[in-house]
């Protein structure tokens, strides 16, 4: 099986008002969506955004949502 393109979004949450901000947005290819999870984990570590985003949202490329959650900085 070949891999499948996902969409990463990478956002800033306000804490006041639980307001998104996308910082970024990467399409890649993985082969399951656990890949496309630890892709997205790594990209908001490395990538150069303006500020570093601390959720992450994945869909596929119709925009049907997969995962989000809260970025590990750990």
């Amino acid at each position: 099986m070949g891999n499948l393109k996902f969409v990463i979004e990478f956002y800033r949450t306000r804490e006041t008002d639980d307001a998104h901000a996308v910082v970024g947005r990467e399409t890649i290819e993985a082969g399951d969506l656990a890949e496309a999870i630890e892709v997205a984990r790594l990209l908001s570590q490395t990538l150069d955004m303006p500020q570093r985003p601390d959720a992450i949202a994945i869909t596929d490329l119709s925009g049907n949502a997969l995962f989000s959650g809260i970025v590990d900085v750990s």
